[in-house]
């Protein structure tokens, strides 16, 4: 399935905003808010663990999706780890 068929897109008429819904890639559920704890392996010896991250998951199968502003913030995120550190564990805040 292309992402152009999974990507629904509608305006809403409330104050000017977009209502983007996704589709899930694996069975084709609607994607649902969410707020999660995920793991991000950054070294050969070393974890991240991101508290609190919003994703986009799917209700049907362990299917999820990261916007791209959360992943941005996410990256930049994981590019302050200390470099010694072999687990850490970060509190994600909008």
């Amino acid at each position: 399935m292309r992402l152009a068929e999974r990507h629904i897109r509608r305006e809403a008429v409330l104050g000017a905003v977009e209502v983007c819904l996704m589709r899930c890639g694996m069975c084709g559920s609607l994607l649902t808010p969410a707020v999660t704890d995920l793991p991000f392996k950054v070294r050969e010896t070393a974890i991240v663990i991101l508290r609190g991250l919003p994703v986009l998951q799917c209700p049907n199968c362990p299917e999820y999706q990261i916007e791209d502003q959360v992943f941005a913030r996410v990256e930049a995120l994981l590019a302050d780890v200390a470099t010694t550190a072999e687990l850490e564990v970060i509190r994600y805040a909008a």
